[in-house]
């Protein structure tokens, strides 16, 4: 595939994920799909995963949204920053427990790498601050705020 069409087919992953058409996003990726979550030690597998992968987010967070920033890519790779936001309406599952909704806003910063084969997405690797997540989520206290 092209530069282009890679670009095309991880923002279509994008639209899928800000319409919470988890069935679509699945589409675009490989029955072997290999997705991980870098910050919390999380892997996901298939278009099964996929949709697991999503769904731990948009549990937690029902209204969110991604925004891309800045998207980079060459014929087997799209590197991808964005924005996502959305309010802690629902448990947020993790690896180490579950934390119960706080209510809050949280808007944070991503980076994710994708691998295209074959005009599907076979691997990706997301990468966020976790202590800016729980700073939001009110979990850690945030140092800056009590130095001030």
């Amino acid at each position: 595939m092209s530069v282009q069409d890679n670009i095309r087919l991880v923002k279509s992953h994008y639209e899928a994920v800000n319409h919470n058409d988890f069935d679509a996003g699945a589409m675009l990726v490989d029955k072997n799909f290999e997705w991980t979550n870098v910050p919390m030690n999380l892997k996901k597998r298939g278009q099964n995963g996929y949709k697991e992968f999503l769904g731990l987010w948009f549990t937690a967070l029902p209204d969110a949204k991604v925004d891309i920033k800045n998207i980079q890519a060459n014929e087997e790779w799209v590197i991808v920053e964005f924005s996502g936001k959305g309010t802690n309406s629902g448990p947020f599952n993790s690896p180490d427990g579950q934390i119960m909704p706080t209510g809050k806003h949280v808007e944070l910063q991503f980076c994710e790498l994708f691998q295209i084969k074959n005009g599907k997405i076979v691997k990706g690797k997301l990468y966020f601050d976790t202590a800016s997540l729980m700073k939001q989520l009110g979990i850690v206290p945030d140092l800056k705020s009590q130095n001030a």
